[in-house]
């Protein structure tokens, strides 16, 4: 990320979330609030219309409502609130039918870290997948991407804003590599005051062929690691339902972008079938370190 020489200014840090204003969607969405309060970053929410349909702006998610439900805004509570920086939040309606090309638009024009968006899983996988033509503009954008499944409430509360990320599946392969998907883990547990959280490092291969993955010193969460034989997406989902794991993280190919990786692929097969969110992050992102960097005491995330 870069700002203007001379301006002084910090990089702008910034996480999209899509919105078709479902009930998933609003699970997503604390989701992305929660993340650009704990970063300072900026949140653009994006809707794609079809051309000839006024925006009627009420539907978006309410922002102040959200805060001061968690009792971040100070206002009608008791207790002093929990203080959290100010944050920029936009609400865009782009004339666009296909929300793929609405989204990859806007990151390609407004470089993001992050993407948050809910998928109804099997059905909604394709619809965000399927087109084609937006496949080459998602690959320059570089943005990791958050899919919080319909039937599943995440790991931020939508009622008080709290996170509970005490267990962390990281699938690890040789190809891709896997290394930025655990930095990513760790730079997020420490970035959100998950103290306590552990990540799981889960193998499916040969026990000694285990790929090789570094870890903070010290660690900013308890990590160990499984191996395991069998079918990659069978194993992954079968791991993640039988250890309750709140997230999945998954380092997809290549350093640019997240479809072409998606399409066809163990990721896009474990979307189908998890009940937990999935973080994909294309390998070699430091996007995760980049939102966090502003947050004291992750220092120890950075290499």
């Amino acid at each position: 990320m870069s700002t203007p020489a001379g301006t002084g200014l910090e990089p702008v840090l910034r996480i999209v979330h899509t919105t078709d204003f479902s009930a998933a969607s609003e699970v997503a969405f604390a989701h992305a609030l929660r993340l650009a309060l704990a970063t300072h970053a900026e949140l653009d929410v994006l809707h794609a219309a079809a051309g000839g349909r006024a925006p009627d702006w009420t539907e978006f998610p309410g922002v102040r409502a959200t805060l001061h439900r968690w009792g971040l805004d100070g206002e009608g509570v008791a207790a002093p609130p929990r203080r959290e920086p100010a944050i920029r939040v936009g609400k865009i309606v782009a004339v666009d039918s296909d929300p793929v090309h609405a989204v990859v638009e806007f990151v390609q024009g407004h470089p993001t870290e992050l993407v948050v968006l809910a998928t109804e899983q099997r059905r909604g996988v394709a619809r965000w997948t399927h087109r084609a033509t937006a496949e080459p503009v998602l690959r320059e954008s570089g943005a990791m991407t958050l899919f919080l499944p319909a039937q599943a409430e995440g790991f931020v509360s939508r009622v008080s804003g709290q996170v509970t990320l005490d267990r962390i599946l990281v699938p690890v392969d040789h190809a891709p590599p896997s290394q930025a998907a655990a930095d990513a883990v760790e730079a997020l547990v420490t970035g959100l005051g998950c103290t306590g959280a552990t990540g799981r490092l889960l193998y499916v291969g040969e026990a000694g062929s285990t790929p090789e993955v570094r870890l903070s010193a010290p660690a900013a969460c308890q990590w160990e690691m499984v191996t395991r034989s069998g079918s990659p997406v069978d194993e992954i989902v079968a791991a993640a339902a039988g250890w309750a794991a709140d997230l999945i993280v998954m380092a997809t190919a290549g350093h640019l972008g997240v479809l072409d990786a998606l399409r066809g692929s163990t990721t896009e097969r474990v979307l189908r079938l998890s009940a937990c969110p999935v973080l994909a992050v294309p390998a070699g992102s430091r996007a995760m370190r980049r939102l966090f960097s502003r947050v004291p005491g992750t220092e120890s995330c950075k290499r």
